[in-house]
């Protein structure tokens, strides 16, 4: 739970956007327009000298997605942001712009794994070295900065929901002059904001919280404006992952919405994972709110954990029995979903990566919606007694 006042003033975020609205709109319109056309070819010019800042094509400025830019980079603390069409369009744009052929790049161990895959295919053929530290070593983590270019982060990490002191790990970096760049999909900037505790760059799939229903694809970047501007300028343009005015759209209704539902998130969540781990079928709960504390920075918890199964469950037979939990990727929505961790590993991309994912083959990951605690209780019970080896 929250620990002392919200991270942010939610209300006057709001507010402030609402009053700048054109026709006193409650919601924001949509720019939906490719592109902007100029009165006079001498304003075109300037526009192009950069003497000029205004909307030419959708693909480099949107007022609606900057309108979403603005209201994330104020919520994670940001001096700015740049929305992408995905999650990975952010992760990709954002490493490709800080390094290049010959650089290494240090990161913790249990990526998302599509950002590991991206870390061992594309940017192994540009020649740019991975080194895969335990978040958990602060002396590992110290002895691997030397000489690196970029500290890529997750906490907690994927599958295995291992939490890092955040800021001791930034500290670290910044002695060695390494560019810091965290995924705060997890947390939200409801229960995390890695800006405040060091870090230079925070990264979200905006398809999970930050939207919360489902229905958007969407990546962002929030930073220091000199940073963020190197991303807009050095890779946005050429890779071109640009969020659309549609998603932008959408994601301003959900950052509306977002405190509320990551407490009803992380109140289910905790109470799901509190029973799971008292039943005897169950190995292990990976859940940082069955800690003793949280780490300094991370006020709270999501929906989304894993737990591990001991042998005498039928996996897939637990998994088709559920009714209320979908078989489905992503997580963030009003929905509850399920995936086995013996699918991800058999992905014809890099598999039998277990190690790097950290993930136990008898693993199973949930997202935790909001359809109510015990209805969803009864779903998991009447499942794992169906599954049941005889």
């Amino acid at each position: 739970m929250i620990n002392g006042p919200d991270p942010f003033d939610h209300a006057s975020l709001i507010v402030a956007h609402d009053d700048s609205n054109a026709f006193e709109a409650v919601v924001p319109p949509i720019v939906q327009t490719s592109l902007f056309t100029f009165e006079t070819v001498d304003e075109m010019v300037a526009t192009y000298r950069g003497e000029k800042n205004r909307p030419v094509y959708s693909r480099g400025l949107n007022p609606t997605v900057r309108h979403f830019e603005e209201m994330l980079a104020k919520l994670e603390g940001g001096e700015d942001a740049l929305g992408f069409g995905s999650g990975m369009a952010a992760i990709s744009s954002t490493v490709l712009t800080f390094v290049e052929p010959g650089d290494r790049i240090v990161a913790v161990k249990h990526l998302y794994p599509d950002a590991f895959r991206l870390f061992g295919t594309l940017l192994k053929r540009m020649k740019i070295e991975v080194t895969y530290v335990n978040g958990t070593d602060e002396e590992a983590v110290e002895k691997a900065m030397p000489g690196a270019k970029l500290f890529y982060m997750e906490s907690p990490t994927s599958w295995i929901m291992e939490t890092h002191d955040v800021a001791a790990l930034a500290a670290i970096a910044r002695r060695h002059g390494v560019l810091t760049v965290i995924d705060n999909s997890w947390a939200s900037p409801v229960f995390q904001r890695p800006l405040s505790l060091g870090v230079d760059l925070v990264l979200h799939s905006a398809s999970k919280y930050l939207g919360g229903h489902s229905d958007v694809v969407a990546g962002v970047v929030t930073g220091p404006k000199a940073l963020v501007d190197r991303i807009r300028s050095e890779s946005l343009p050429y890779l071109g992952g640009k969020m659309s005015p549609f998603d932008a759209w959408l994601l301003i209704r959900g950052l509306r919405t977002l405190p509320i539902r990551m407490k009803a998130h992380e109140a289910a969540g905790l109470e799901i994972a509190r029973r799971l781990k008292a039943l005897p079928e169950v190995e292990q709960v990976n859940h940082p709110g069955l800690a003793n504390q949280l780490p300094p920075g991370l006020s709270g918890t999501s929906g989304l954990f894993s737990f591990v199964f001991r042998e005498g469950v039928d996996i897939r037979a637990f998994a088709d029995r559920l009714e209320l939990f979908k078989l489905g990727v992503s997580w963030g929505g009003h929905e509850s979903l399920i995936v086995p961790g013996e699918v991800v590993l058999q992905q014809k991309a890099q598999p039998n990566s277990a190690h790097a994912f950290g993930m136990n083959p008898r693993s199973v990951r949930l997202h935790v919606g909001l359809e109510g605690t015990e209805a969803l209780w009864s779903d998991l019970e009447t499942a794992i007694n169906a599954a049941r080896k005889t």
